[in-house]
């Protein structure tokens, strides 16, 4: 390949569930009465100054943190889809994402990488890390949201190709069971030519292999 596009993105996306007002009151009042219970199943008082706002706060994390099935795809894309004489690779990186495993409730975070091949149309940038939200901010399963995360572009631009490879670090492994703090989880998912030639493969794990041009 002649030119890479290569961006850096550090941010973190917030998104407001775009469901309705009344809908997300009702959810978080079954969240505050469950909270409740468990507090009082562990051991605790629901009830003592630190604890009588603790259902409350998580009731208004889990809207947060689970926003993802609350986001419309088409209004996250916006029409920016431009059309654009382009046919190199263009990479987005260090895309920071924050997740909850489905099998604990724990979280899990990392970086995302998310590379495509253009034929014909390129996304606005600023999508690419929100299409990692949308899917980071679910309960969820590493592998499955990476190989999310390029379906998703993949039916959304018809690239010639798509490559995710999403690094994790897991909450219920360090914290709990085998303890091991320092494992990471690295996932990949590749569509089209990614998967089909060695050498656009290798120069996308190349460039996403390589130091931030401000470190």
């Amino acid at each position: 390949m002649k030119q890479t596009v290569v961006e850096h993105l550090t941010e973190t996306f917030q998104f407001s569930p775009n469901g309705d007002p009344e809908e997300t009151s009702k959810r978080q009042k079954v969240i505050e009465k469950a909270i409740r219970k468990t507090l009082a199943s562990i051991g605790e008082d629901p009830d003592r100054e630190g604890l009588q706002r603790t259902p409350e706060r998580v009731a208004r994390m889990y809207e947060e943190l689970t926003a993802g099935y609350h986001v419309n795809p088409t209004q996250l894309i916006n029409n920016a889809l431009f059309d654009v004489d382009y046919s190199e690779m263009v990479i987005v990186k260090d895309i920071d994402f924050y997740s909850l495993c489905e099998h604990h409730l724990l979280p899990f975070f990392g970086k995302a990488h998310v590379a495509y091949i253009p034929k014909g149309k390129v996304l606005g940038l600023s999508k690419i890390p929100r299409i990692v939200d949308m899917f980071a901010r679910r309960l969820q399963v590493q592998e499955r949201m990476t190989q999310q995360i390029a379906d998703f572009i993949d039916e959304t631009l018809h690239p010639h190709g798509v490559a995710v490879v999403v690094e994790g670090a897991h909450m219920c492994s360090m914290m709990r069971g085998v303890k091991k703090a320092n494992a990471t989880m690295v996932t990949s998912a590749l569509v089209g030519t990614f998967k089909s030639h060695l050498k656009t493969r290798a120069e996308f794990m190349e460039h996403i292999g390589r130091r931030r041009f401000d470190d």
